[in-house]
């Protein structure tokens, strides 16, 4: 039987820790293949939520973010085009692994077909079993940064999202708390559970981990460790592309009270992350 993809490179999260820069860099490698969507959340919708990819969401998708979003005077045919085709495959009927197939439309030099979707993360362990013995190679990227300020970080970009950033300045501890230990929100800081679900199904060489830290004081390191991660040749990113910042929050002072409030889960989000093999970076609180 034949494999779904011959290779197929997932970055997983976590979420506010630098992957939507990740993203931006790796896009311009000519080994890899990106769709329209960045975040295609495919693996979660066929494990997790089934309502996730719905036919009245994905027009929504495709209404908002491809259709209506050239301008005639100033578009490229050809890439038009190109995307149409992409769009009218996102919106086939029957959401399946085919589905999720013909969204890569690849050339020849191509290598992987890449998926950045943080609710990735998220799925259950015996998933990615599935999805292992489905591909001819899977590479999966896991990165993590210092909890409390990816906590504080992810609390004021959904707010700012949602339109209450307002509560940033109003909110007091117990509001905090409560928020933090909403599913949508607590659930990406528990890197222990997504590397134990890694670690116990999937061969060491499928998959890595890195730290938002260690990026931020190597980027063209880090970005060569994952070119070898891939075994893909080493690209040139452009410089003023490297210092670029993507989907940053709001500036606002993180609470004095705020780390206290997370305390006890650190200092055990900690321990499971040196458990499972790794060094934390002395740049964590």
């Amino acid at each position: 039987m034949s494999k779904l993809f011959d290779n197929l490179f997932l970055s997983i999260g976590a979420m506010k820790a630098g992957t939507t820069w990740l993203y931006a860099m790796l896009e311009r490698h000519p080994q890899l293949h990106f769709t329209a969507e960045k975040e295609l959340h495919y693996f979660y919708h066929k494990y997790v939520d089934s309502g996730l990819l719905s036919e009245v969401r994905r027009l929504q998708n495709a209404r908002d973010r491809y259709i209506f979003r050239f301008e005639p005077e100033r578009s490229n045919i050809d890439r038009v085009r190109h995307n149409l085709r992409w769009v009218s495959n996102y919106l086939d009927r029957t959401v399946d692994d085919l589905w999720y197939r013909n969204l890569f439309m690849m050339t020849t030099k191509q290598v992987y077909a890449c998926d950045f979707s943080n609710l990735h993360a998220h799925i259950p362990a015996h998933a990615w079993n599935h999805i292992h013995d489905n591909c001819g190679r899977l590479r999966v990227l896991y990165t993590m940064r210092d909890p409390v300020k990816r906590l504080w970080s992810h609390t004021k970009f959904h707010l700012q999202v949602s339109g209450q950033i307002d509560n940033i300045t109003t909110w007091k501890a117990d509001d905090y708390s409560k928020f933090l230990r909403l599913p949508h929100i607590w659930d990406n800081a528990e890197y222990g559970k997504v590397l134990r679900n890694l670690k116990s199904t999937l061969p060491d060489e499928c998959w890595k981990v890195i730290f938002y830290e260690d990026v931020h004081k190597n980027q063209r390191g880090v970005l060569h460790e994952i070119e070898d991660f891939l075994q893909i040749e080493h690209h040139t990113y452009p410089e003023a592309l490297l210092a670029r910042r993507f989907t940053e929050s709001s500036k606002h002072e993180m609470p004095d009270f705020f780390p206290g409030l997370i305390a006890k889960d650190v200092d055990r989000i900690r321990s499971e992350v040196e458990a499972a093999g790794f060094s934390i970076p002395n740049d964590w609180g």
